[in-house]
């Protein structure tokens, strides 16, 4: 008997590398292997690959090479970018509720050692009110953070407006866009984005590899996290992972040229899954449905538990909230912030779909979890 074929939904938590991204990284693993901090030949033809793979990043998002700090990944840049700024009368910082847990543990960590962090609450949408941000900011905010999309419900914040009320107060912004790059058009400069994490897993890159967009009007205002060999301009010691960062130049320099077409795509995949599943009695969408990323649908299905869907579910995966959280069974800290109940949450999935996702793969979907969630119910 043939394996069922493995349909993948979980593309918030990594996505699928694109043979064209692997076909450039392998010959740096057993051809030009070489340390790019080397000075013979073969280590400065290398260093010239990373050189171009910061390039490629930085055109991305509207920045400059130099204002490109790779690291292994998003979390490694959150911390350095919350660490690593210091200012004794400063010690203040905001975020939101639904950010990350990269963000909301380094900033209970930073609680621990003198800083003051305000949490924001969102409304029931998910969504920002940013009179709120408006009034937390004070002349003791060092930075504020706020994610451009939220990874579980999807739901798209309203950045320009975000940076230009965090400017007029003399703060500086830090942007989470992990889930946004590769999939929407973004330039930092535009935006008002001070600092932004990067993650080349989220759109067909490597896992372990990313980098942090630091604006060069702020950068040497930076403290390194890491001290050693004094590379990437002394922000972030440490041989290069030179594999892993050609693999997220050339992840960024396909994705560019393709950002139209996959949101054409896969929204309307995402429509079909969406119109498909909310077939079942009681279920619903989870944050706002006007204002969110095209890939992302987060749906309750009320007396449902989540857990249970999910194993049973087999060749189908999908997930019940964050990576960094799914190995709990407590709920959504985003679910929750949007003031859904314990149980509903908990009854909660999030599909995340990608550009190799097909039409005959949500049809698929749809059947088999409604007629699981049908005979898991209570």
């Amino acid at each position: 008997m043939s394996k069922p074929h493995h349909i993948y939904l979980d593309n918030n938590a990594s996505t699928r590398l694109d043979e064209r991204v692997l076909e450039e990284m392998l010959p740096y693993f057993t051809e030009n292997y070489a340390n790019a901090g080397s000075p013979h030949l073969a280590g400065l033809a290398v260093k010239e690959a990373v050189e171009k793979a910061a390039w490629q990043t930085a055109n991305l998002i509207g920045a400059k090479e130099e204002e490109i700090i790779f690291t292994s990944g998003a979390t490694e840049a959150i911390n350095l970018a919350l660490k690593g700024f210091e200012n004794e009368n400063k010690k203040h910082i905001v975020t939101i509720a639904t950010e990350h847990k990269a963000v909301l543990d380094t900033c209970q960590y930073l609680e621990t050692i003198g800083y003051e962090v305000t949490y924001l609450s969102v409304e029931n949408d998910g969504t920002l009110n940013l009179n709120l941000l408006n009034e937390a900011i004070t002349d003791k905010t060092l930075i504020v953070c706020i994610m451009m999309i939220n990874n579980e419900i999807g739901v798209i914040h309203d950045i320009a407006k975000i940076a230009s009320i965090v400017h007029a107060k003399n703060a500086l912004f830090l942007c989470d866009a992990t889930q946004a790059v590769g999939k929407i058009p973004i330039d930092v400069n535009t935006l008002g984005i001070d600092i932004m994490p990067i993650s080349a897993h989220k759109f067909y890159g490597q896992k372990g590899v990313g980098a942090l967009y630091i604006s060069s009007k702020i950068k040497k205002k930076l403290s390194p996290l890491l001290h050693g060999g004094g590379q990437q301009q002394k922000l972030r010691s440490g041989t290069l992972n030179t594999t892993g960062i050609i693999g997220l130049g050339k992840a960024a320099e396909i994705i560019v040229n393709e950002l139209e077409s996959n949101k054409v795509k896969i929204e309307k995949l995402r429509d079909q899954l969406e119109k498909g599943l909310l077939q079942f009695e009681g279920s619903f969408v989870n944050g706002n449905t006007q204002n969110r990323i095209f890939n992302t649908s987060n749906i309750c299905f009320p007396g449902v538990n989540s857990e249970t869907l999910i194993l049973a579910l087999q060749h189908i995966s999908v997930s019940n909230g964050s990576s960094c959280s799914a190995i709990t069974s407590e709920p959504s800290h985003v679910l929750k912030a949007l003031g859904l109940s314990n149980e509903n949450a908990l009854s909660s999935i999030r599909f995340s779909l990608s550009k190799y996702n097909t039409s005959e793969e949500i049809e698929e979907t749809i059947a088999t979890v409604l007629a699981l969630a049908e005979k898991l119910r209570n």
